[in-house]
C-alpha cells in the first residue's frame, strides 16, 4: 500500500480502545523473554521424552531455522502485502503491516505483540505437530528461533548501519522495499528467497538515496 506522506516522527493509532492500543505494542527483548523458556524447555522434552539422538535435535532444529525464511518471504510478499478492496479488508492489511511502512521509525511494532504471537505461534505448533508427530518438538524450536532472528535484524536495519560488509545488501535490499518499491526486496533475514523467486534489487543499479535510507532508521 502506498501512503502520500511517510511520517518520520509518532506512531499509527490502530484501535480507539486504549487497552486494545497497548496490546500492539512490544519492545523485543520482551519477546525474547517470553520465547526463549518456550523453546528451550521444547528442545529439552525432545531429547529427553523420545528417542531422539543429539544429531536429530540438532538437524531438525537447524531445519527449522532454515524453514523460517521461506515462511517470513512468503507471509511478507503474500499476506503482508496483499491488496484487499474492502474497507475491512484494508484495515486488516494496515494493521498487519501497512502501518509499519507508514510509520517506519516506530519501534514498538517490529515485533508482533504477546498476546496475538502466542495465539498465532500455538496454532502453528499445533499445525505442525499434526504435520510432524514429536518431530514437532525439534522442528518448532528452530522455526521460532529464525522469527527471533528475522525480528532483530529488521530492528537492526531501521536502526544501525550494517555491522559487517557482507550484510550490506540485506539493508539495501530492505531500504528500497520501504522507499522505492514495495513489490521487490522481501526478504528481511536473508536475500536468498529474492534470488530465487526474482524478486531482488539490482543493487548494482540501484544509487543508494542517504537521504531516504535516513528517515526509515531511529534516530537518524
Amino acid at each position: 500500500m502506498q501512503f502520500e506522506k511517510i511520517h518520520n516522527k509518532g506512531q499509527a493509532r490502530l484501535f480507539e480502545n486504549p487497552v486494545l492500543e497497548a496490546l500492539t505494542k512490544a519492545h523485543p527483548l520482551v519477546i525474547w523473554g517470553m520465547y526463549i523458556p518456550i523453546m528451550s524447555w521444547l528442545l529439552y522434552h525432545a531429547s529427553t521424552a523420545f528417542d531422539f539422538s543429539t544429531q536429530k535435535v540438532w538437524a531438525i532444529w537447524a531445519i527449522g531455522i532454515f524453514s523460517w525464511t521461506l515462511f517470513e518471504y512468503l507471509a511478507h510478499r503474500f499476506l503482508f502485502h496483499m491488496t484487499p478492496k474492502s474497507d475491512t479488508g484494508k484495515k486488516i492489511a494496515y494493521i498487519l503491516h501497512g502501518n509499519h511502512h507508514h510509520y517506519p521509525r516506530d519501534k514498538q511494532r517490529l515485533f508482533m505483540p504477546p498476546v496475538p504471537s502466542l495465539i498465532l505461534s500455538s496454532s502453528i505448533f499445533g499445525l505442525q505437530y499434526l504435520a510432524m508427530g514429536p518431530v514437532a518438538f525439534m522442528f518448532f524450536p528452530g522455526f521460532l528461533l529464525g522469527y527471533l532472528l528475522y525480528g532483530s535484524t529488521h530492528y537492526a536495519i531501521h536502526a544501525w548501519n550494517p555491522p559487517f560488509p557482507w550484510m550490506k545488501a540485506l539493508w539495501r535490499n530492505h531500504h528500497l522495499h520501504h522507499y522505492k518499491d514495495e513489490h521487490r526486496g522481501f526478504g528481511v533475514s536473508t536475500t536468498i528467497w529474492d534470488r530465487v523467486f526474482g524478486t531482488m534489487w539490482d543493487l548494482k543499479k540501484e544509487k543508494e538515496d542517504k537521504d531516504k535510507v535516513k528517515e526509515l532508521m531511529f534516530g537518524k
